[in-house]
């Protein structure tokens, strides 16, 4: 008997990737005129996978997200995958933003998937939740690739990869 085949449906940031953008996004931050004399800091912790920008004021930290953003695009970073918060004064003058980096799928998120997968009535194709992954298994790959479909056409607003296509 055939082995079931199966996918993973995943959510990575090649943080490699976060850290050349960021220094992209200052290099350029600092040679931008409208920029250029604001101190603004773009700070990476790569163990919370969290950004924070700190500038002069909001505007600043707004044009600095959006050279971020720029800069992530090129590098292939799905901006679905950053999680900003609204920017906030921090007192001495200086206005912060918060970017969330998200890794794995939240669990909320996997629950409507697999909601999802079972409301679609899919001949014999389960999904379940393994920690931070979902796994799509059925006997047949073309009802595999309905499921692919079926996902990519809803926007459950993270970031999806499709993994171990087997």
């Amino acid at each position: 008997m055939a082995k079931d085949a199966s996918f993973d449906i995943v959510s990575k940031v090649d943080m490699q990737e976060v850290v050349n953008a960021v220094d992209q996004a200052l290099r350029e931050i600092s040679t931008r005129y409208d920029l250029k004399d604001s101190n603004t800091e773009i700070n990476l912790d790569k163990e919370k996978r969290m950004i924070k920008i700190t500038s002069a004021d909001d505007y600043k930290v707004r044009a600095s997200n959006d050279v971020l953003k720029n800069k992530m695009v090129k590098r292939g970073i799905p901006l679905k995958a950053l999680n900003e918060k609204e920017p906030y004064e921090s007192g001495l003058n200086k206005t912060v933003m918060e970017i969330a980096i998200q890794d794995g799928i939240p669990q909320e998120k996997a629950k409507e998937i697999v909601k999802a997968v079972k409301e679609a009535k899919l001949k014999k194709v389960q999904a379940s939740i393994q920690g931070d992954v979902v796994r799509i298994s059925g006997p047949k790959r073309d009802d595999l690739q309905e499921a692919i479909s079926l996902l990519k056409e809803k926007d459950f607003g993270i970031d999806m990869q499709f993994d171990n296509y087997r």
